[in-house]
């Protein structure tokens, strides 16, 4: 760390302020250690690793591998989506104290790196957090199938975890299922990334899965960009109800966009007994359908704009059978001509009324915020592409090494940030109850997360010093966090 002060320089504006560097334990990344204790009263990464394949030399590890995850997951939520912001944050002491598997104040202990005296006794004390190309490693490694099946696994397990440990154990009655698509853009020309001329830029169009009543994502699955939005939704879906069901509901319902409604998928649910509500794309012959009703009654209108909704049944070319359709008719303000869409069912009307299956629809409007806030907020960077090197350290290398499945590896990047959202919500929940009011993911983490902080060490204790107004909020926090303690079944 050095002994000796830097003076930089004084801004123009006032010669009385004078900026320095100095040898202290500062730190813009308190939050960290509220992620970790959320992780650890969860226990999921004790869980991951036990099913995780370590393929690493054991003799040759620094870094455990529940410490190389817990690395990767903090930074994530704490808005660090490049793996090279590892090196920046090597020698921060409270991601020092986050991340590391030892207890005490050992974590700060660190090697020198100008040659003088070792402060630790320990000669395997890992130098700062898990560099750059080891944290590379690491994803190359869970990009094997067996780690990307619990990867996949380990959303819904954490999920299932918090309310479990929320609601004592106690399983919800019914829960609705949000599937939908997210666009990624991506930088260069990613293995199977494409030009989407919906969205208008090249990107990855990967499968999201979120309950709508929680806010938890459940479930990702990274798709080439030119995918339609229903493509390989049965083979996503299936499985991750049967997992639901398992170990977070009693029933759980599906909710989809206009492009899901496809034979496959529908007959898949259908099959399965799983109710589903999906808006259909409007076509000539539905339009021809709905223009009987696309008429306002007679009588001066209502100040607020009416709904109605009307039964119907309908057969696509492509579907094996009729089904429910539910037509809304919506008035607009200031609009002459009346608004209309479908909706689509396997619920009875007896079981949903035309009504109630508007209502459950427009709820799709959480979720998709949800999921705006995993897209906009953590930003997943979905940049790793075959870049085989022509030279190292400045010579050519001994010996060169097959380019990995850079897709495969961008699917680790995604499922990684999906959990690490899960994290940052499962804190944002507390603050949320504690306070008594609402957190957008973005507001939480730029006023509870990144904080500023001073870490001062006190024989074998560290003390991290925060701002009052962040201590507030954390005490608050603090105090529901004992609700969140998971104990086994």
């Amino acid at each position: 760390m050095g002994e000796e002060s830097l003076a930089l320089f004084s801004p123009g504006f006032n010669r009385s302020i004078r900026i320095e560097a100095r040898p202290e334990r500062l730190t813009c990344e308190g939050g960290a250690l509220v992620l970790r204790e959320v992780l650890e009263r969860l226990g999921i990464l004790g869980w991951m690793e036990r099913r995780l394949v370590d393929t690493r030399d054991p003799e040759l590890i620094t870094h455990p591998l529940a410490e190389l995850v817990r690395t990767e997951l903090l930074l994530l939520a704490q808005g660090w989506r490049d793996q090279d912001d590892a090196d920046t944050l090597r020698d921060d002491p409270v991601m020092r104290l986050a991340v590391s598997e030892r207890r005490g104040v050992s974590p700060l202990d660190m090697r020198p790196r100008d040659g003088s005296v070792v402060l630790s006794k320990n000669p395997e004390v890992p130098d700062g957090l898990a560099s750059q190309p080891t944290l590379s490693r690491l994803a190359a490694m869970l990009g094997m199938a067996k780690n990307r099946e619990v990867l996949g696994e380990g959303l819904v397990e954490f999920v299932a975890r918090r309310h479990r440990a929320a609601r004592r154990g106690r399983r919800f009655r019914y829960l609705t299922v949000d599937l939908d698509s997210l666009p990624f853009e991506v930088e260069g020309h990613q293995p199977e990334s494409a030009y989407n001329g919906h969205y208008h830029a090249r990107i990855y169009h990967p499968l999201i899965a979120t309950i709508g009543e929680t806010g938890d994502i459940i479930g990702a699955k990274l798709r080439a960009g030119n995918a339609s939005s229903a493509e390989g939704g049965l083979a996503f879906l299936l499985p991750l109800l049967d997992t639901v069901e398992k170990k977070l509901c009693q029933v759980a319902s599906v909710r989809m966009d206009a492009g899901f409604p496809e034979e496959d998928l529908l007959w898949g649910l259908e099959k399965r007994g799983t109710p589903y509500v999906a808006r259909v794309k409007n076509n000539r012959v539905l339009d021809r359908l709905a223009e009987p009703y696309l008429c306002r009654p007679p009588g001066r209108p209502p100040l607020e704009p009416r709904t109605w909704c009307y039964e119907m049944t309908y057969r696509a070319e492509s579907w094996s059978c009729e089904r429910r359709v539910v037509l809304v008719v919506m008035e607009r303000p200031d609009e002459l001509f009346l608004h209309h869409f479908w909706l689509i069912t396997n619920w009875t009307t007896e079981q949903m009324s035309g009504l109630d299956l508007l209502a459950c629809y427009r709820q799709r409007g959480s979720a998709e915020g949800y999921m705006g806030e995993l897209h906009d907020v953590l930003d997943p960077a979905l940049s790793s592409s075959p870049r085989p090197k022509s030279h190292y350290r400045g010579q050519e290398p001994v010996c060169r090494y097959a380019s990995l499945d850079s897709f495969v590896q961008n699917e680790v990047l995604l499922l990684l940030n999906v959990l690490a959202y899960n994290v940052a919500h499962a804190a944002r929940v507390l603050i949320e109850s504690a306070t008594h009011e609402g957190w957008s993911l973005r507001r939480f983490r730029e006023r509870v997360l990144r904080v500023a902080g001073r870490v001062l060490l006190h024989g074998r204790r560290a003390v991290l010093v925060i701002t009052r107004s962040a201590a507030d909020l954390w005490s608050a926090l603090w105090s529901r966090l004992a609700s969140l303690q998971y104990e086994p079944a």
